[in-house]
């Protein structure tokens, strides 16, 4: 099967004409063109009809070619088709992953993208700041993007062989950042596209706090659907025994449960120094990926309380020993991702 991806960006183009946005004036004019694509030369997108040969399927969003070889386009305001009409598995998929990148993910935990699976960005747009950004976002999630006019060969894989997708999954990734930076969002478009994620909540649920029950709505409303979550603070077993990427939100509400549990606020401080031991050592021993979230406490004013300190020297110390031990470490400020 040879794709021809005339044009690779929204209905508009990028940058779209007269947006003087920053995503948009930072790019010359028809960087990328509106979406176009021509299969094998004669079937064109949306897919209609098809020549002797190749078969329409999923709705009209993919194709399977004279050589088996089987194609999926979802470009912006489609969706991914919800029955089986179509193969059991995509050799090519075309997608809007700057709307909902979790879609590829439910792909993936249904069969129908592998690591075999070529996955190529479409629809690109101002949605996204830069072609930088755009590039290590889609790194995370194991896609692409190539220039208009790419030609793609296609082969449906042979008998044994696996073609790896190439995600940028680390064991482990502490996310830093203060409050309402983006530290949270960050964390969860970090494993946007993978099919099974548990999602460890470390706070409470919000019941008799409206203020704060409202926050854990929005959490929840923002997770991919197909997530599952776990409410704990027992975060060593659950680490350890984890057989899916965590995503645990957040260490500071953790920490400061773990002093509830054991009245340590005013009392014997030992207890939590001891949580967070078996913490670093699971995190250390990790079985599958884990991204975790955290407040950085090293910019503000120094407490005025004595237990407000020592929350703050827990929380502090616990970050600088899981930050040393892991792959990936970041700070969110105003949205904006610096890595350390």
């Amino acid at each position: 099967m040879k794709v021809l991806l005339s044009g690779t960006a929204g209905g508009a183009g990028w940058p779209e004409p007269g947006c003087r946005c920053a995503s948009c004036a930072g790019l010359p004019p028809d960087h990328r063109r509106p979406f176009e694509l021509l299969v094998d030369g004669v079937v064109r997108f949306p897919f209609v009809a098809a020549p002797r040969g190749h078969r329409v399927c999923a709705g009209g969003l993919g194709l399977v070619g004279p050589d088996g070889a089987a194609l999926l386009c979802v470009p912006p305001g489609l969706e991914p088709p919800p029955g089986p009409d179509g193969p059991a598995r995509y050799d090519v998929v075309l997608m809007d992953l700057l709307d909902r990148p979790e879609r590829l993910g439910e792909l993936r935990r249904a069969g129908l993208a592998d690591e075999a699976t070529r996955v190529v960005a479409i629809g690109l747009d101002h949605r996204v700041r830069s072609e930088d950004e755009l590039a290590r976002r889609l790194r995370l999630w194991g896609a692409v993007a190539v220039p208009d006019g790419t030609a793609l060969e296609i082969e449906p894989p042979r008998a044994g062989f696996l073609r790896p997708a190439g995600r940028a999954q680390v064991r482990r990734a502490l996310v830093l950042g203060g409050a309402r930076s983006g530290k949270s969002a960050e964390a969860e478009l970090r494993l946007a596209a993978e099919p099974y994620v548990t999602y460890v909540a470390t706070g409470p649920g919000g019941a008799g706090d409206g203020e704060w029950a409202a926050r854990v709505r929005a959490h929840r409303e923002r997770r991919p659907a197909h997530w599952g979550t776990v409410e704990t603070t027992d975060l060593a077993a659950t680490i350890a025994n984890a057989t899916t990427p965590l995503l645990i939100d957040g260490l500071g509400t953790w920490v400061a449960t773990v002093f509830d549990e054991h009245g340590a606020w005013e009392g014997d401080r030992a207890p939590v120094h001891a949580r967070c031991d078996e913490l670093v050592a699971a995190w250390r021993q990790a079985p599958e990926p884990i991204v975790a979230v955290s407040d950085e406490v090293g910019s503000g004013v120094v407490p005025a309380t004595a237990s407000g300190r020592a929350f703050r020297d827990a929380l502090g110390r616990l970050n600088e020993r899981l930050a040393a031990e892991s792959e990936y470490v970041a700070l969110v400020v105003a949205g904006r991702l610096l890595e350390l």
